[in-house]
């Protein structure tokens, strides 16, 4: 499910540009020619150009429990 507003408040934008900084470490290409090289401004500025998008995972039918086998 695809989210068209997920970044519309400040936690959201810090660790959806967080998450993408760290793929831009791990040798993941720009979607924008940007003027820093820094990753954390690169993703920034892609998720201010509309570049990113935010996917929610679908959602669990039933809660799982992680119960400790005994």
């Amino acid at each position: 499910m695809t989210v068209e507003n997920a970044f519309n408040n400040k936690y959201s934008l810090v660790k959806g540009a967080a998450r993408r900084a760290r793929q831009l470490q791990s040798g993941a290409s720009p979607l924008i020619v940007a003027k820093s090289m820094k990753a954390c401004r690169v993703a920034q500025d892609e998720i201010k150009q509309g570049q990113v998008k935010f996917v929610l995972p679908e959602r669990l039918a039933e809660p799982v429990l992680d119960v400790p086998a005994h």
